[in-house]
C-alpha cells in the first residue's frame, strides 16, 4: 500500500510539474512580435542592448516616459497616439524588462534603471527634456532629477513609487493586488518561479493593477505574459525581486529640492501604490499639481488615455507658456 501511495504522489508530481512548467520563448521570436517600425536598439558600454522608440513631433518638446516594473514601453503607446501631434515622445525598456531584457552583470536596481535613461537621452542629444514615469519608473524619474536637475525641465509622476520610508506607512488599501509581486518577494518562490508557467498569475495581477478595466484583453495578456517568457527575462525579474528583498535603507533624499513644475497624476482606486502617496508627492514638490482619478487604478495612461493625455497635454501647454527652463 505505500508503495501505491508513493508513486501516486510521484506520478501527480510528475503530472504537476508538467502542467506548471513553461519554458523560455526565443528572443528573437518575441522581438519580431513586439517591436515595429519605430523600435531601436541602443548597445551600451558595458554591453546591454537598450530598446527604446522615439515618436511623433521630430521638433516639439522632448517628453521620456519611464515604464512600471514588469511593464514595458508599450505601456505608453496610448499617450504616443494622443500627444504625439504635438510633442516628440521616447520611451525605452529598462534594463530586465521588454525587449531590452536580462543584460550583462544582471544590474536592475534603481541605479541601472537610471543609467539606462541617460544612456537613451545621451545618445539622441537630449539637454533638456521632461521626464515622465509610472510606477516604479516614477521613482526612476525622481531619482534621476536628482542626479540631473539642469536636464529634467519637468516632471510627470503617474502612481509613482515614492521614498522607502512611505511604504511602512501608507494607509491600509482594500481591493486584489498582484499575488505574482508578494510571491516574488518570497526566496522560495524565486527558487521555483523560473520554470513556472506566470499565465495565472499575469491574467490576475492586471487585473488588480488595472482596476478590473476592460482594456485588460487577452491582447495586453498576451503582450505581458510573453515579454516574461521572453528567453533571459525571467531570469532578470527573480534577479531584481532578489535585489529588493536584500536591500537596505539608505538615507532618504530631500524631495524638496525638486522646483520643476510637476504634474501628480493618480488614480484613486490603485491596490498597489495608495492616492496617500500622491498626496505625499504633492505636499512635498514646491512646484506641484495633483489630479486624481475616482475611477481609475495603477496604470491611468492606459485605463484612460484620453483623460490623462488631455491633461498632460494642458500641463505641457501651460510649461511653454511660461517659457520655464
Amino acid at each position: 500500500m505505500l508503495r501505491v501511495v508513493l508513486i501516486a504522489i510521484l506520478v501527480l508530481l510528475a503530472v504537476a510539474a508538467v502542467w506548471l512548467f513553461e519554458g523560455d520563448i526565443p528572443a528573437a521570436e518575441v522581438d519580431a512580435r513586439y517591436s515595429n517600425a519605430a523600435s531601436r536598439f541602443l548597445t551600451t558600454p558595458d554591453g546591454a542592448r537598450l530598446h527604446y522608440r522615439d515618436q511623433g513631433r521630430r521638433d516639439g518638446l522632448p517628453v521620456v516616459l519611464v515604464h512600471g516594473s514588469n511593464a514595458s514601453l508599450h505601456t505608453w503607446e496610448p499617450w504616443v497616439a494622443a500627444l504625439g501631434d504635438g510633442y516628440r515622445i521616447i520611451t525605452l525598456d529598462l534594463p530586465g524588462h521588454g525587449l531590452t531584457g536580462r543584460v550583462p552583470g544582471d544590474d536592475y536596481g534603481p541605479q541601472a534603471s537610471s543609467a539606462a535613461v541617460h544612456e537613451v537621452v545621451e545618445h539622441l542629444g537630449l539637454t533638456r527634456f521632461v521626464l515622465g514615469g509610472n510606477s516604479m519608473g516614477g521613482g526612476v524619474t525622481w531619482r534621476y532629477a536628482l542626479d540631473h536637475p539642469q536636464s529634467v525641465r519637468a516632471m510627470i509622476l503617474v502612481d509613482a513609487s515614492g521614498l522607502w520610508s512611505w511604504r511602512r506607512q501608507e494607509t491600509s488599501r482594500t481591493g486584489d493586488t498582484p499575488l505574482a509581486f508578494e510571491l516574488l518577494r518570497q526566496p522560495w518562490f524565486r527558487a521555483l518561479a523560473r520554470y513556472l508557467d506566470p499565465y495565472y498569475l499575469t491574467v490576475q495581477g492586471l487585473r488588480a493593477a488595472y482596476n478590473d478595466s476592460p482594456v485588460v484583453d487577452e491582447a495586453l495578456i498576451q503582450r505581458y505574459y510573453q515579454l516574461s517568457l521572453r528567453e533571459g527575462t525571467r531570469i532578470a525579474t527573480l534577479k531584481r525581486f532578489g535585489g529588493f528583498a536584500g536591500a537596505t535603507q539608505d538615507a532618504e533624499p530631500d524631495l524638496s529640492v525638486l522646483t520643476q513644475p510637476t504634474l501628480i497624476l493618480w488614480g484613486a482606486r490603485d491596490t498597489l501604490i495608495g492616492p496617500e502617496v500622491g498626496q505625499r508627492f504633492h505636499e512635498l514638490l514646491p512646484n506641484s499639481q495633483l489630479i486624481v482619478y475616482d475611477d481609475l487604478g495603477h496604470v491611468p495612461m492606459e485605463e484612460d488615455p484620453v483623460r490623462t493625455a488631455r491633461d498632460v497635454r494642458s500641463f505641457l501647454a501651460g510649461l511653454q507658456a511660461q517659457g520655464s527652463g
